[in-house]
């Protein structure tokens, strides 16, 4: 049941609150005569800044007033009563994120050629995005405002960017002064609030490692279980990267930096129960050491950062062999084809394709891809071009390719040079397939 009232359109129109970006047709938002482009603007009296906002006043509310700005210009006010459960059938607009005021010393936006893709250049530093999607904010630009709104919201958990955390390293690193640098007041309430946390360290040669990574681990280590975790990636420089100071990961340094933080993880787990400090998978594999074992990485707290998501794919990979085994799919011959993939992945990949491939019969090659759009140490799958898939065009063999999905934009068929997934498949001449391990087992019985 709702209630509308309508006054005149009006001039000079603000843009307040949330856009709707689609409305169900069938759904409570088309009940009230919603349509995409129609703004909310107000719940019971609250101004709504984002559906982050509406998703917080709306919760567990059965008696509501909106106050919305129609694409028209005109203000409805709608009363509405619903089930607690009940589903508004509209969906909202992206956050458009806040910018990072940082000038980060091995910030990745200056790793990129000038005509990288418009997007790859925005610097996100937002506290929503953090809750929403993992992304890693720095807090040396939250406001009282946002501090307050994580609080009182429950964005939880929220992951961030601390480097080191003795102030003056931090502050070099980050390109900002000390006093902004130093987040220790705004980190300590919102764990005072119970807000989990989630810690990050970019490890630069020279820089953040050595005593300051120990003290910095030591200090985050201090504040479990409110800081959950800290995830220790190294820094990756483009050919574009020029600051002098700068250093490349070497294998020598990643070994190094293995040995000193397998020693810190043994003190924490004594006290904590847990390793705590994870390091990146890219520094077992520059090192040319083993990745850890499963019980290792716990619930996995940091693998969207590139941490345990080898052992992970080892795992899945395993089960693709016992569902293979249960659905008797003993042969696999019609499925020739070539697997491409970044250079520090494809020896690991290819280990277990030639196991699949002398089990079940199949014929797939894995191709190592250089990655000659960002150049330097740059070598992880993700962060492949079609560019350097092309590239590598002659070297592929069988009837079709496959690439990991993570390669194109998550919401678009892109890839990180502007080059549409369309394009690819007319370069190679031949049908390329973007799957996860889901998608690749469907594929390989969908051949035969």
């Amino acid at each position: 049941m709702y209630e509308f009232a309508v006054t005149p359109a009006v001039t000079n129109i603000r843009r307040r609150g949330v856009e709707i970006s689609e409305v169900e047709p069938e759904g409570l938002g088309a009940e009230m005569e919603l349509e995409p482009g129609d703004r909310i603007i107000k719940v019971n009296g609250k101004i709504v800044r984002d559906y982050l906002d509406f998703r917080f006043q709306t919760a567990g509310e059965t008696e509501l007033v909106l106050e919305i700005r129609k694409k028209s210009g005109e203000d409805w006010e709608v009363e509405l009563e619903r089930s607690e459960d009940e589903d508004f059938g509209f969906s909202f607009e992206q956050i458009v994120p806040r910018q990072c005021a940082n000038a980060c010393i091995f910030c990745f936006c200056n790793g990129n050629p000038q005509d990288a893709r418009p997007s790859l250049f925005i610097k996100d530093e937002d506290v929503r995005l953090s809750f929403l999607y993992g992304n890693y904010t720095t807090l040396t630009s939250l406001t009282e405002d946002e501090l307050k709104r994580i609080i009182e919201q429950r964005l939880s958990p929220q992951y961030v960017s601390v480097h080191a955390t003795d102030p003056d390293v931090r502050a070099y690193l980050l390109g900002i002064e000390r006093e902004r640098a130093d987040i220790s007041d705004k980190l300590q309430r919102l764990l005072d609030a119970h807000i989990e946390v989630h810690a990050q360290v970019v490890l630069c040669p020279g820089i953040n490692d050595g005593g300051v990574l120990e003290r910095t681990i030591q200090d985050l280590a201090a504040e479990f279980p409110r800081i959950t975790s800290v995830a220790i990636v190294p820094l990756g420089l483009t050919r574009y990267n020029t600051d002098s100071r700068l250093t490349a990961v070497s294998p020598e340094f990643c070994r190094g930096v293995i040995d000193q933080v397998e020693a810190q993880q043994e003190i924490v787990k004594a006290k904590l129960g847990t390793n705590f400090a994870f390091l990146g998978d890219e520094i077992y594999l520059r090192a040319g050491r083993n990745v850890p074992a499963r019980n290792h990485y716990g619930d996995y707290p940091q693998i969207e950062d590139g941490v345990g998501m080898v052992r992970s794919f080892n795992a899945k990979f395993s089960s693709l062999f016992r569902r293979l085994e249960r659905k008797q799919a003993h042969k696999l011959s019609k499925s020739s084809g070539t697997i491409l993939t970044g250079t520090l992945f494809a020896p690991i990949l290819r280990k277990l394709v030639d196991k699949l491939n002398a089990k079940f019969h199949s014929r797939l090659s894995v191709v190592a891809v250089e990655n000659n759009y960002f150049g330097g140490d740059v070598s992880v799958a993700g962060l492949v071009t079609g560019s350097d898939l092309v590239s590598a065009r002659e070297r592929i063999e069988g009837d079709f390719a496959i690439i990991p999905r993570q390669m194109l934009k998550s919401d678009e068929a892109i890839f990180l040079d502007g080059m549409k997934f369309d394009e690819l498949t007319h370069h190679l001449g031949l049908p390329v397939h973007a799957v996860n391990m889901i998608e690749f087992e469907d594929l390989l019985l969908s051949r035969n």
